[in-house]
């Protein structure tokens, strides 16, 4: 039987962030802890990637590029934003499609590993502890676009503000009852930064905030459209739905069409994200638009600056927003 970090950590009775210091030997480390994990790494038989601890030889001219969902209008424009500058620098792209699936993120950023990539950019994905343990084991230069991380450098633009801003928006509106579609409640931005942002606005305005108008979604059509149709069935329902993303506010425009709820009249939809068919149906999705091509490009320009060493003003990049009003509010 093969063992890998996570049953070193869990025999040793630690972190696999304290196995990681261990192998790549942390002075940070006690003594006493130091000993229990070389133990069980010893009992184990448990053999780190060679590859993962040798200095590379040579740069490969290749980036990895990690996105949890290729089929999300989202990533596609971000991905170009990312190869139009890696072109420019004659860098090669090798993309892995997540499909938010954990182990098979694992999987892929040992497959990059193996194949020496100079670097990754991870794009929306909600950063494990596992995960974040293995980028710095392999000690592969990574940036993040959309999401944000402990000490990753990233690019991203403040979630929390922009959905506080879109629902003070409707509030400006006059609609005194809103709902919300969230993300998942363990995703960092699309789930909670978006859902305090809403809370917030809600408090600022001194408006209650009702858990019976805010149902959990899953980025997807589907999961929009079941979430507003349970709003809609509610004796006391919403006049207008703050949609964690357009996808899932298109479908909440779906559920509204069938239950004959007139938009924007009877009720107001907003999205957020400005992906390309937010405005191109009737009536057009008022969202926060998110400058996708330029969070790839900056990305993958910010890498190249960390792959040469040049000096960077800051790790952590937040760029502007803007909303965006149509005929859905």
């Amino acid at each position: 039987m093969k063992f890998n970090i996570k049953d070193v950590a869990k025999k040793a009775g630690v972190s696999i962030s304290t196995v990681s210091r261990v192998i790549n030997e942390s002075k940070v480390v006690r003594q006493e802890t130091q000993e229990k994990v070389l133990k069980a790494i010893e009992e184990l038989g448990y053999k780190p990637n060679a590859i993962a601890r040798s200095l590379k030889i040579k740069n490969t001219k290749t980036i990895g590029i990690m996105i949890p969902d290729i089929s999300n209008q989202f990533y596609p424009e971000v991905v170009r934003g990312v190869e139009d500058i890696a072109n420019m620098y004659n860098y090669n792209i090798f993309l892995c499609n997540t499909d938010l699936d954990e182990e098979k993120e694992m999987k892929y950023f040992d497959v990059l590993a193996e194949k020496q990539v100079d670097g990754v950019i991870l794009m929306g994905n909600i950063v494990s502890e596992e995960l974040y343990t293995k980028i710095m084991f392999y000690n592969i230069p990574i940036i993040l676009i959309g999401t944000d991380y402990e000490n990753l450098p990233s690019v991203t633009i403040d979630n929390t503000k922009a959905a506080k801003s879109i629902v003070s928006y409707l509030i400006k509106k006059e609609h005194n009852r809103i709902g919300m579609i969230t993300g998942k409640n363990y995703d960092p931005v699309v789930g909670v930064a978006r859902l305090n942002g809403y809370k917030e606005a809600l408090k600022e305005n001194e408006m209650l905030f009702e858990t019976e108008l805010v149902v959990e979604g899953g980025y997807r059509f589907k999961s929009g459209y079941e979430g507003a149709k349970k709003l809609l069935s509610l004796s006391d329902r919403p006049t207008a739905i703050f949609v964690a993303n357009d996808e899932m506010a298109i479908g909440a425009m779906r559920a509204a069409l069938e239950l004959n709820v007139k938009i924007p009249d009877e009720l107001a939809i907003v999205g957020f994200d400005n992906i390309d068919m937010s405005e191109k149906f009737y009536p057009a999705l008022t969202t926060v638009a998110q400058p996708m091509y330029e969070m790839g490009a900056i990305g993958m320009r910010v890498l190249t600056k960390i792959l040469n060493e040049e000096a960077i003003e800051t790790h952590k990049i937040v760029l502007n927003y803007s909303l965006l009003e149509r005929e859905s509010s």
